[in-house]
């Protein structure tokens, strides 16, 4: 797989949808940032998993929130395994470390430490199958489908998982570099990732659209 080319085809699809666009994308930045209205940006996201060739324009707001709502639950139900861990390993810990025992408060620390590894390696797994079942959502317009993990694991199969893995790792590293080199910037720093963010977004989401399409979806 070309991870250059998918990278350049996901920079060019967000420079047209944003550049020279200047109120769409003022609006997509204030979207971004107001909790419930966000979902809109969400539902925009969507637009592009269907996989549309050209960047999808801002409009129809109801049916753009509606979609938004979709991802939000299909989110909140995969992050459900990650909730109850944590629950578990921080209760597990403050009762172990309130005991008053010094020995049985480094085994709350231990717990702790073990439980956080725990937590990454589940967020991981889940991530992997987050990420095609909500494509599957936006391109069956079905909850059910976003959990449809036997066609999830046969669509990674088909890209390779790998191919897969490798392929999120890169735009992973990509958009931390780019958080990682704005964020050390004063004050300047923090004001270009939030305007920068729709443009982040619409590439992250072009570039996980193309990484699905690059093998054939069971049906």
């Amino acid at each position: 797989m070309d991870f250059g080319t998918m990278l350049g085809d996901s920079y060019e699809y967000a420079k047209e949808a944003l550049v020279g666009k200047w109120v769409k994308w003022l609006l997509l930045i204030i979207i971004s940032i107001i909790p419930i209205v966000n979902f809109i940006m969400f539902g925009y996201l969507m637009e592009i998993f269907r996989g549309a060739r050209a960047a999808p324009e801002l409009d129809e707001y109801g049916r753009l929130f509606i979609d938004g709502l979709k991802l939000f639950v299909v989110g909140l139900i995969y992050s459900i395994p990650l909730i109850i861990l944590y629950v578990l390993i921080f209760g597990a810990t403050f009762m172990l470390m309130a005991s008053g025992s010094n020995t049985v408060a480094a085994a709350g620390i231990g717990t702790l430490m073990i439980g956080m590894l725990i937590i990454f390696v589940v967020g991981i797994v889940i991530a992997l199958f987050e990420v095609i079942g909500a494509i599957r959502l936006a391109r069956t317009d079905s909850i059910g489908e976003a959990f449809n993990f036997s066609a999830i694991l046969a669509h990674i199969g088909r890209i390779g998982w790998g191919t897969y893995i490798i392929s999120l790792i890169v735009v992973l590293i990509v958009i931390g570099v780019i958080y990682a080199v704005l964020s050390i910037i004063p004050i300047l720093g923090w004001l270009l990732i939030l305007i920068l963010m729709p443009a982040i977004q619409i590439f992250g989401a072009r570039y996980v659209t193309l990484l699905y399409d690059s093998a054939p979806a069971p049906a």
